[in-house]
């Protein structure tokens, strides 16, 4: 992903969860993906998909049923 689609997709998901302190970082050997980070602690991946002149990004979070228990 260029920089300035980083920026972007940082500024979407920080107004859309109303986190200021969510990141989005490039990812150092893949150009189709970025790190989503909240803080120190990462969170997911976020992926590039440019099928046919339609682009999308899909945000994967994975979930532990550890993380669940922090919720208790």
């Amino acid at each position: 992903m260029q920089p300035q689609e980083v920026i972007k997709l940082e500024r979407y998901l920080q107004t859309k969860f109303q986190l200021p302190s969510i990141e989005v970082r490039q990812r150092p050997q893949k150009d189709d993906s970025a790190e989503v980070y909240i803080g120190d602690e990462f969170i997911g991946v976020l992926f590039r998909d440019d099928d046919e002149d339609d682009l999308s990004y899909a945000f994967n979070m994975a979930i532990l049923s550890f993380d669940l228990e922090e919720t208790e």
